[in-house]
C-alpha cells in the first residue's frame, strides 16, 4: 500500500510532536527486528526564523528564532526518512526519521500507524482537551447591566 502525501504529513506531525520519552520507549519496544537505517544527514542542530502576521492577515513580521534538529536516514531497501523537530534532541530526530522511512514501506505502514501515530495523536488530543478545560474554568463572562435612568 502506497503512503499518500497527506498520510505522510500526518505521520510526521504526530511523531515530531510526540513526547520524547514515550517515543523512545515505544521505539525500543520494536526490538531488534527493525530494518537498519544508514544516516544520510545529521542529526544537525540549527535555528529557524518564526514569522507571524498581525491579525492573521497583516504583513508578515519576524517573531523570533527557534532551535530545531533535523535528520535524514535511508533504509537498505531505499526508503528515505526525514525529521525536523523543535529543540535540541538528536536521538528523537533519528527515531522520527527512521520511523518515517519505515512508514513508507507497505509491510511497516500499518504497524507504525498503530504503535506510534494513533497513540501520539490521542495523547496530543488529550492534552488539548485538558488545556481547554482548564482555560474554560477560568473564563469570565462580562455583561452590561442596564440602569433604569439610562433607558
Amino acid at each position: 500500500m502506497q503512503q499518500t502525501v497527506e498520510n505522510r504529513k500526518r505521520t510526521l506531525e504526530a511523531l515530531a510532536a510526540s513526547e520524547p520519552r514515550w517515543l523512545a520507549a515505544a521505539y525500543a519496544a520494536l526490538g531488534d527486528g527493525l530494518p537498519k537505517a544508514s544516516p544520510v544527514r545529521g542529526p544537525e542542530i540549527g535555528m529557524v526564523m518564526l514569522r507571524g502576521r498581525v491579525g492573521g492577515g497583516g504583513a508578515p513580521f519576524n517573531l523570533g528564532e527557534a532551535t530545531v534538529t533535523r535528520a535524514t536516514v535511508k533504509l537498505d531497501s531505499g526508503e528515505v526518512g526525514h525529521a525536523f523537530i523543535l529543540g535540541r534532541d538528536a536521538g528523537t530526530a533519528r527515531i522520527v526519521a527512521h520511523l518515517d522511512a519505515l512508514a513508507q514501506r507497505g509491510d511497516w505502514q500499518q504497524r507504525i500507524e498503530q504503535a506510534f501515530v494513533a497513540p501520539a495523536l490521542a495523547a496530543q488530543e488529550s492534552v488539548r482537551a485538558e488545556r481547554a478545560e482548564e482555560t474554560e474554568a477560568t473564563r469570565v463572562d462580562f455583561f452590561t447591566m442596564v440602569r433604569g435612568e439610562d433607558q
